[in-house]
């Protein structure tokens, strides 16, 4: 595979060329009570450095508190306009008349089965109105996000969805994930640092033998910053009713991320963790300097 030179997101950030840098980002804090202390739990004992918050979802409230509790835990905003499944759905935090164009018969987001659906229909202004919606209950409960990333909306679908979230992380002085080969040569271009590939995906992995994967992803990790998305849960009765055939796929998650294996193989190789806190602050100066 070839990769492209990646000193300049490493020498934004400080860092060598040859540095293994990696983000660890834990999706899905506050979907329900089962990720929250997962995640949680990957946050206070295992390698995870970063999570991201759904602020529609029921538990967003109990994960909010525990980001209030430990204000130096690095979070993000997991903007969320479409919902998994039919057996648990969230609404928007916008008034429906005020973003109809995002939202079913029943008033909910579009679940993951009718996205195509829901790409065709939604509405670029609507969904600003609903994203900063989100954002600004964050900033209201006094909370400080470091960046933005999104939920199961298939951003190369619509690829002026990209141009929304990265206009909103300027503006709110946020870092943002990226994805895309393309994307991600335009916002380096643009002197920002960035993942120099594209982040895994914890979902595309295969849950038997995981932990086994993700041992080798550690060891053959390139130099430059990567991220990974994962998604640790709980494999109980909750996760079991809302997401049957997920729950396997977080439980492996997470019996990785709080191993001892993990660590060790982190420190034999030399690999870097970080948070999104460091890309944030070169996001925030760029930013500035240009009010």
């Amino acid at each position: 595979m070839h990769y492209p030179p990646p000193s300049a997101t490493n020498k934004l950030l400080g860092y060598p060329s040859d540095a293994r840098l990696l983000i660890i980002n834990a999706d899905d804090f506050g979907m329900c009570q089962s990720t929250s202390a997962a995640i949680f739990r990957s946050l206070t004992e295992g390698i995870v450095c970063s999570t991201t918050l759904m602020v529609p979802c029921a538990w967003s409230p109990y994960a909010m508190q525990l980001l209030t509790e430990h204000p130096t835990i690095p979070f993000g905003i997991h903007l969320t306009a479409i919902g998994d499944s039919a057996r648990y759905r969230w609404r928007p935090l916008s008034c429906r008349d005020e973003v109809s164009s995002l939202v079913d018969e029943t008033g909910h987001f579009y679940s993951s089965e009718r996205s195509p659906e829901f790409l065709a229909k939604a509405k670029l202004v609507e969904l600003e109105v609903e994203f900063r919606a989100q954002i600004e209950t964050v900033l209201a409960a006094n909370l400080k996000p470091t960046h933005l990333d999104w939920h199961s909306i298939r951003i190369a679908k619509r690829p002026e969805l990209f141009d929304l979230m990265f206009k909103l992380a300027k503006e709110y002085g946020f870092a943002l994930r990226v994805r895309e080969r393309s994307l991600i040569e335009k916002v380096q271009r643009q002197d920002l640092p960035t993942n120099d590939y594209d982040f895994l995906d914890s979902y595309e992995l295969e849950t038997t033998g995981k932990s086994a994967r993700y041992a080798k992803l550690l060891r053959d990790l390139p130099a430059g910053l990567s991220e990974w998305a994962v998604h640790p849960g709980l494999e109980n009765a909750e996760l079991l009713a809302i997401e049957p055939a997920g729950a396997a796929v977080r439980q492996a998650d997470l019996d990785f991320l709080v191993s001892a294996q993990a660590r060790e193989i982190i420190r034999q190789e030399g690999i870097t963790l970080l948070s999104y806190q460091p890309l944030q602050e070169v996001w925030l100066a760029s930013s500035t300097n240009m009010r």
